[in-house]
């Protein structure tokens, strides 16, 4: 990858009681040929003293400790904000459950390079433990139910020829950005804590006129809700997933659907379900989280996302 001084690249994970998957991740991320990047980790009050202990094997990484757990918005924003102090001129969220191609950067800051409208590139995710099946090539959005569409979502890589193209939305797994537009559209909406709040960025994103790409030659793996998938009474996933789930689907209907009818009857018929299964099954944490979802995400007052500085 040739020398490209006008970029620099500060790539931001987020750790929380992930210490194994960071590790992996920080080691991959030493391949990279990419030159210029600096991995700016934000220990989200991990148990252990997770960030001390990264900071000691991974001697080059910029460590941020949180005296408490921000969430992906809280903890990504206190890196973001970070990383403009410091001047860089693009920023990468990087989720820690990932191992990345050595070229991934290269290819990423090529594609957003190709125009100064291309305010944040993708690269194609796939599983870690399936590396030949696809987790995202990208999003697609329905305006109409307030849909978030993951492009090729489990689907075999050997059945596609995938190329570059435009984007609705992108996942926060990984995400390139410039500094223009997150200077233009604010930072991650701390509001929404976890879940969805990729979706919400980059609609914003979208009205500010940035466009969103694939760097389809950009490869990466993920883990896939390393964080997400812990053991609970009730299952692996716990209540907490399903109720910002619920609530942040909410959310987004109300700041981004102008016509919502049709979101509203949609996502209340689907939640409907899984609260009917839950009963069912005698999870009543997870039924009582939906419940707690839908009402929340219809009442709570909307605060803006925040700026910078």
């Amino acid at each position: 990858m040739a020398f490209t001084p006008d970029i620099s690249v500060a790539i931001i994970l987020v750790n929380w009681n992930g210490l194994k998957f960071t590790r992996a991740c920080l080691a991959s991320l030493k391949k990279v040929d990419f030159p210029n990047f600096r991995v700016i980790v934000v220990d989200n009050a991990s148990e252990g003293n997770e960030g001390q202990i990264l900071e000691a094997e991974f001697p080059e990484v910029l460590l941020i400790q949180s005296k408490e757990n921000l969430g992906f918005t809280g903890g990504n924003n206190l890196g973001i904000r970070k990383a403009l102090e410091m001047g860089f001129s693009h920023l990468m969220l990087l989720n820690n459950d990932t191992e990345v191609e050595a070229d991934f950067l290269g290819n990423m800051v090529l594609k957003i390079k190709e125009s100064k409208r291309i305010g944040v590139v993708q690269p194609l995710i796939c599983f870690l433990d399936k590396p030949q099946k696809i987790w995202s090539a990208g999003g697609r959005w329905n305006s109409l139910f307030s849909r978030a569409i993951t492009l090729k979502d489990r689907k075999n890589l050997e059945d596609f020829s995938l190329s570059d193209r435009k984007l609705d939305w992108a996942t926060g797994c990984c995400m390139l950005l410039s500094k223009e537009a997150i200077l233009d559209a604010g930072l991650l909406h701390e509001q929404y804590f976890a879940y969805f709040e990729d979706v919400e960025w980059s609609l914003r994103f979208r009205e500010k006129d940035y466009e969103i790409h694939l760097a389809s030659q950009a490869k990466i793996y993920h883990e896939a809700g390393a964080s997400s998938k812990q053991k609970h009474a009730e299952g692996t996933l716990s209540p907490r997933v399903f109720y910002f789930h619920v609530r942040n689907q909410f959310y987004l209907i109300r700041s981004k659907n102008q016509f919502p009818i049709f979101a509203y009857g949609y996502h209340s018929a689907r939640f409907s379900i899984w609260m009917i299964y839950f009963l069912i099954r005698g999870r009543f944490q997870k039924l009582k989280a939906v419940a707690k979802g839908i009402k929340d995400g219809l009442s709570t007052e909307l605060k803006p996302a925040p700026q910078w500085p």
